[in-house]
């Protein structure tokens, strides 16, 4: 048989039969064995093809005995597969750069695999340096090349960027959109997503279930709850109710706006159920302060056999945290590095601390935060001072703030904090420094708000709020609660208003929290036994707290607060939380 044969022949093995790394080796052995030369070109092209979803670095071995390739598919499919492999991508820049020492010249699918890498090390100052390059080489009219720069940008956080490539395309698929829609998503920005995905519909660009699932991301976002079940109507009549990545997507939602019947049934619903939709389900019960029921749904998942990853034990050691279980925490932390080989990231340190300072563990606390192999970040520290204020432990507070000053020396929250565990001492000359501190500094406190969503729409309450066209009414409505409360047994907490003044005005200041006066609202424009959901952007306070458990008993209305950490479920006069919060 002619050598051209024998190389055919090795050709098409691989094509159709290399399945696996050993049959590929057996094929390149065969190979060899007939006379084709290790630095065969057509030989090695078809090898290293086959080899980037199989085994890198045998790639990188043939690669280099090919002596600096000058086909260009070749360079271009050893990029691929390090943009596409699970190693570091800096392999990919190395790869460009010998490229052009050699004066190869890229071509027009070079640039998408190296934007592919880069998306990878989020470097914008070298994604800029390509974005100049594909410029210059007259690459950028295309749109997979655009596509690929809009990804990257958006990838990196520059969505002002991305959207700018987004406008200067002439032409822009189904893929573009995505791209830019998920962008905006994915950085925050919500509100931009839902409006470009609107755009997009009046271009007639039809979406698909990547459209879905950074919309869905969107909702989950803002807590648009109606929106959200609209899109799942959607899902369902263009026959995507099997795709995993939507349903996924949709549980998320449906846990993250605290409606946990809908989780549970999305989830029953799902075939052929991942990590993801377990590790969803249960970090959505354990945030929703259905601790037992997430750590339940664990152990079913460990007796499927679904192999947990890292976020599901920061749900699992959550729901510890949140329900008390300070011995079963530690013991899956144990679990999760001895059975699992899974390396405790700063998260599920930040699990162990709050767990242990929600049980009033404060000194044990600070303990554990100095024996921690990570350095604590911001949050932690965080953690130990919230628990201080709660606790009234001023001297591991001091300590705290201390360490937050390091790390994030501007954040208001921190100093309301530290001000709070002050006045909570009566130590009112430190709290006047302290709010000298700010002001000296610049540090302005964010003030709370609630947003509630009525007919489509989203309504925002800030304390005290008049604003609204409903403002009357709504005193009124709040006037009512307070009688019907009182009547119930309820009385004011007033030693959590941590201000020098005397108990009336202390009285009047927790009247009008803007989460009561969101309630307010919204039991004057829905019908009766219609639930009320609240988005709060800070901790809902300990009267709040005990007024919406009796709203939930004299209204008949279920009321779910999702605050800055956790959900709260009050109905008939209890709270999911238990009052361990």
């Amino acid at each position: 048989m002619q050598s051209s044969q024998i190389l055919q022949k090795c050709i098409a093995l691989l094509q159709n039969n290399a399945t696996s790394i050993l049959k590929l080796k057996q094929i390149h052995a065969y190979s060899i064995n007939h006379g084709i030369l290790l630095t065969n070109p057509d030989m090695g092209k078809h090898l290293i093809y086959t080899l980037i979803s199989l085994d890198m670095l045998y790639a990188r071995k043939v690669f280099s005995l090919l002596r600096n390739p000058p086909n260009v598919f070749i360079w271009n499919t050893m990029i691929r597969g390090y943009a596409e492999s699970d190693e570091t991508p800096f392999p990919v820049i190395q790869l460009y750069r010998e490229m052009q020492t050699l004066c190869i010249e890229p071509d027009s699918h070079t640039y998408p695999f190296v934007f592919k890498g880069l998306n990878k090390l989020l470097d914008v100052k070298l994604g800029e340096m390509m974005h100049c390059v594909v410029l210059k080489n007259g690459f950028e009219r295309l749109v997979f090349v655009k596509n690929c720069l809009l990804h990257f940008y958006a990838a990196c956080g520059r969505v002002e960027t991305a959207y700018k490539v987004f406008e200067s395309m002439p032409e822009r698929d189904v893929v573009g959109w995505n791209s830019v829609i998920n962008g905006f998503a994915m950085n925050g920005r919500p509100n931009e997503a839902l409006t470009l995905y609107r755009e997009m519909s009046l271009t007639g660009v039809d979406p698909d279930s990547f459209t879905i699932v950074s919309l869905l991301s969107a909702c989950t976002e803002l807590g648009a709850l109606a929106l959200g079940r609209r899109v799942h109507v959607y899902i369902l009549k263009a026959g995507w109710s099997e795709n995993l990545q939507a349903n996924n997507g949709l549980l998320d939602l449906y846990a993250k706006c605290g409606s946990i019947s809908e989780t549970k049934k999305v989830f029953d619903e799902i075939k052929g159920k991942n990590v993801v939709s377990w590790t969803s389900l249960i970090v959505g019960l354990a945030v929703n302060g259905f601790g037992k029921e997430a750590l339940d749904h664990f152990m079913e998942m460990e007796k499927q056999e679904i192999v947990p990853v890292e976020i599901t034990f920061v749900g699992v050691l959550y729901a510890c945290s949140h329900c008390g279980m300070v011995n079963e925490g530690f013991d899956y932390f144990q679990k999760m590095q001895e059975k699992y080989g899974i390396k405790p990231r700063i998260e599920h340190y930040g699990c162990m601390v709050d767990l242990l300072c929600r049980s009033g563990k404060i000194e044990e606390a600070y303990n554990y935060i100095k024996k921690m192999p990570l350095l604590p970040n911001a949050v932690i520290w965080r953690t130990l001072l919230g628990a201080c204020t709660v606790h009234g432990n001023v001297t591991l507070g001091e300590i705290a703030r201390a360490q937050i000053s390091k790390l994030e020396p501007r954040e208001s929250g921190d100093y309301v904090l530290l001000s709070n565990l002050y006045a909570s001492e009566q130590r009112w000359s430190d709290v006047h420094q302290l709010r000298r501190t700010m002001l000296k500094q610049g540090v302005k406190k964010i003030p709370g708000f609630s947003l509630v969503e009525l007919g489509n729409r989203f309504y925002e309450f800030v304390m005290g709020d008049r604003s609204h066209p409903q403002a009357e009414q709504i005193y009124e409505k709040l006037m009512e609660i307070t009688k019907k409360l009182r009547l119930e047994g309820y009385v004011p907490r007033t030693e959590y208003v941590l201000a020098d003044i005397d108990e009336e005005e202390k009285e009047h200041a927790l009247s009008y929290h803007s989460e009561k006066i969101a309630v307010a609202f919204m039991l004057l424009n829905t019908s009766p036994g219609t639930p009320i959901r609240i988005m709060k952007n800070l901790r809902v306070c300990a009267d709040c707290h005990l007024a919406f458990k009796l709203i939930s008993k004299v209204y008949d209305r279920e009321i779910v607060v999702r605050d800055r950490s956790r959900f709260h479920h009050f109905k008939n006069g209890m709270c999911s939380c238990k009052d361990y919060w």
